[in-house]
């Protein structure tokens, strides 16, 4: 497919050109995902794609992206399937499996931004930590930084937060989906809306520790991840209540065989008031972007 091209518009940041173009690309399977492309000026030292976290907007990582790209990397955020940009009209009725973010779309992304010549590297927020073991082409990618990514069950959180999560998942969220036949997350200005089986299998893989690879439809997913031996570097905010180190250990042992690098934050080593599970990509987190981008620079220069 002759991937369709918009408007490029061309930024300049710190004296750093750079070029911003909506695109649009095909998952493996063929259907067609909104993308931006952030395209230095000057040399391409890498490539670099954002795999979001769940019902996060691709816009989300534009600040990110932008600061990313005046240093010398091109970087491709993207919608998946179902969410903002990439959804259909109407999400009542559309089909889709939670697991094809990552086997479809993400693999999708991961095959547009693939250059033989240059390193390619993820940077996974959430489930988009979670993703990079759904890929069959995983081994295109040099390196993985990913943040906040853990299991997502409740018994990991502080105990306001466990309350407040099951709260959510038992009575305010089943009605609204039986009501609008999607999840409205938008009603509560907690993300893009959602479909429907996102949703269901979400609040499912959710009620256990060890999250989908409990799941005994699921059950290939442990040899799956076994396979992956890209180098992670998997971090948790201290006061990132949703993916707290416990819950991101019970995850990242099923990436058993890949160089696993854990890494703990604080807000105040960063000069920020928090971080919590959104902070990783605020205005102010430069110097936990500069940390990632100094880690990927070693490879590079390998």
């Amino acid at each position: 497919m002759q991937n369709l091209k918009y408007s490029t518009e061309i930024k300049h940041l710190n004296g750093n050109s750079f070029t911003s173009q909506a695109i649009s690309f095909k998952a493996l399977d063929g259907y067609v995902l909104a993308g931006v492309l952030y395209t230095p000026v000057n040399t391409i030292k890498a490539n670099l794609v954002v795999s979001s976290a769940t019902g996060v907007p691709q816009a989300f990582y534009r600040r990110f992206s932008e600061y990313a790209a005046q240093l010398g990397y091109q970087v491709l955020t993207f919608d998946y399937r179902g969410v903002a940009k990439s959804a259909p009209r109407q999400l009542k009725g559309f089909k889709m499996s939670y697991l094809d973010w990552g086997k479809l779309d993400l693999a999708g992304a991961i095959d547009y931004s693939f250059k033989q010549d240059t390193p390619l590297f993820l940077v996974g927020h959430s489930y988009g930590g979670q993703a990079l073991g759904l890929t069959p082409n995983h081994d295109k990618v040099s390196a993985m930084y990913c943040f906040g990514t853990g299991a997502g069950w409740h018994g990991y959180m502080p105990f306001k937060e466990k309350i407040k999560v099951q709260v959510i998942w038992n009575i305010i969220f089943p009605p609204m989906v039986a009501i609008t036949g999607y999840l409205p997350w938008s009603k509560l200005n907690m993300g893009a809306d959602l479909p429907k089986g996102v949703y269901q299998q979400w609040r499912r893989w959710c009620k256990n520790p060890t999250y989908f690879f409990a799941d005994p439809e699921q059950q290939n997913l442990h040899e799956q991840y076994a396979q992956i031996k890209t180098p992670i570097y998997a971090v948790a905010a201290l006061d990132d209540d949703w993916a707290l180190p416990n819950s991101r250990y019970a995850f990242m042992q099923h990436y058993k065989n890949a160089p696993m690098h854990f890494i703990n934050i604080s807000a105040d080593e960063f000069g920020l008031k928090q971080i919590g599970h959104m902070g990783y990509f605020r205005q102010g987190s430069e110097p936990i972007w500069d940390k990632m981008l100094n880690t990927f620079e070693t490879f590079i220069h390998d």
